[in-house]
């Protein structure tokens, strides 16, 4: 199981790669009619179905976790959910899932916790990881923390000329 839970907990990260890095490919697998960054989400949702249960599939939990887990775990969640949800409300899907790739105008949001962190929801999601060391083989908080991290990395530079012409 060790294997399949290593290649279930990086599963997003490749997905995620191709549709930032080639994003026309993903508007034209799409087609006509058919919103790439809802599609992105829907498929994105399945993967992280299976992420969460590869990870769930190597844990042993028990109680209470230790104290670190708490803080870590509340602001980690804190930040995931200001981040992601403020995003989703300001900006929607497309602006959640990678709609300025797929050549959609989105405006660019500044408040907390965007303006003082970068990247708030990969920084909360790893403070998250990170609090349930207690409960998950190290390895595998590394593993998802490092795809995060490779995420981070390729969104920070992004090649506006890349952007794909939404299909007409």
């Amino acid at each position: 199981m060790g294997i399949l839970a290593g290649i279930g907990v990086l599963l997003p990260f490749p997905f995620y790669y191709l549709l930032w890095t080639y994003p026309q490919s993903w508007v034209n697998l799409c087609g006509k009619g058919r919103d790439p960054s809802k599609v992105m989400a829907l498929v994105s949702h399945f993967i992280k179905l299976i992420q969460f249960v590869s990870l769930f599939s190597v844990s042993s939990f028990s109680w209470p976790p230790p104290l670190y887990f708490w803080p870590l775990f509340a602001f980690g969640q804190f930040l995931n959910f200001r981040s992601f949800y403020r995003v989703y409300q300001l900006l929607g899907e497309s602006g959640t899932y990678y709609g300025v790739r797929f050549g959609k105008n989105i405006p660019w949001v500044r408040e907390f916790p965007f303006g003082f962190i970068n990247d708030p929801q990969y920084v909360g999601s790893i403070m998250s990881l990170v609090a349930c060391l207690s409960w998950v083989p190290f390895q595998y908080i590394l593993l998802w923390s490092l795809g995060y991290l490779f995420m981070i990395h390729i969104e920070s530079t992004e090649d506006v000329t890349t952007r794909a012409k939404p299909l007409s």
